[in-house]
C-alpha cells in the first residue's frame, strides 16, 4: 500500500489502475514509440503518471508514480521515477485546475509530422469537427533560454498559451508532439486517437490537392451537437 492517510489510499488505487489502462491503451492503438508518451490522470491534489521509460506492456498498476501537483515530490521517493514530462503535466494541472483531469503525450506519426513541421492542422472535416472546435494549434518556439533551463516547465507554460480544455484540448508542440487534456485518462487517450486519425486524414488531403476547411457554420454545428449547452449526440 502507498505512504498515505489511509482514507485517500483506495482513490490514489484507483486512479493509479486508470492511469496504468490508459497508457496500455496508448500502445494498444499504436500511438506512442517504444517507451516514449505518457498518461497521467488527476485526483484532486495528486497527480498519477507512467514512470520512466517502462515498457509499456510491463506496466502495473502498483508502478504508477503518485506526485503531488503542488510541491512536485513524488508520493513514495523509494519507487519508481515519473516520466521525464511529469513537470509540463504539473505545469497543466496547475494551470487549469479542476478543469482538466487526465492529459496524454503522444508520439503518433502524423500529428508529430504537423507538429515538427510547425504547421497547425485545419479543420478540413466533420470528423475533426466533432472533437475539437476550430485548427489544431501548434506552439510558438521556446527560446534557447528556455531550452537550457526548466525546459519541460516551459513546454507545459506554451501549451497553456494555446490550449482550451473544452473547446481546444489538444495542440502541437513545435519541433515535438502533441499533447491532449480531457476530463480523465481513458477519455484522453480516446481524444489522443481521433487527433492522430485527423491529423492522417489531412495528410492524405493534401496529396489528393489543395483542401480547405470546412464552413465555420458545419463545423459549428457538428461540436455543438456533441458539446454545446443543447447537445443531442449519444444517449441521454
Amino acid at each position: 500500500m502507498r505512504r498515505v492517510q489511509r482514507e485517500n489510499a483506495p482513490a490514489l488505487d484507483r486512479l493509479c489502475a486508470e492511469v496504468c489502462e490508459a497508457n496500455r491503451m496508448l500502445a494498444d492503438r499504436n500511438l506512442i514509440i517504444q517507451t516514449e508518451g505518457n498518461a497521467s490522470g488527476r485526483w484532486q491534489n495528486w497527480m498519477a503518471i507512467k514512470p520512466s521509460g517502462v515498457p509499456y506492456n510491463k506496466l502495473e498498476p502498483d508502478m504508477i508514480v503518485v506526485v503531488d501537483i503542488t510541491t512536485g515530490e513524488w508520493l513514495d521517493p523509494t519507487g519508481f521515477a515519473p516520466s521525464s514530462d511529469a513537470p509540463t503535466h504539473l505545469v497543466l494541472y496547475k494551470h487549469f485546475g479542476e478543469k482538466i483531469g487526465g492529459i496524454v503525450h503522444t508520439h503518433s506519426p502524423s500529428a508529430v509530422a504537423f507538429g515538427q513541421m510547425g504547421m497547425s492542422i485545419p479543420c478540413y472535416g466533420t470528423t475533426h469537427a466533432d472533437e475539437f472546435f476550430g485548427e489544431i494549434p501548434v506552439t510558438r518556439t521556446l527560446t534557447p533560454s528556455e531550452i537550457a533551463t526548466e525546459y519541460e516547465e516551459n513546454t507545459g507554460r506554451i501549451l497553456a498559451e494555446k490550449l482550451d480544455p473544452l473547446k481546444m484540448p489538444a495542440a502541437l508542440v513545435y519541433g515535438h508532439g502533441p499533447f491532449i487534456v480531457g476530463p480523465d485518462a481513458r477519455t484522453t487517450v480516446a481524444r489522443a486517437e481521433v487527433l492522430e486519425k485527423v491529423a492522417s486524414i489531412a495528410i492524405s488531403m493534401h496529396t489528393l490537392g489543395d483542401p480547405k476547411p470546412i464552413p465555420r457554420e458545419l463545423m459549428e454545428k457538428h461540436w455543438m451537437r456533441k458539446h454545446g449547452k443543447e447537445k443531442y449526440y449519444g444517449q441521454k
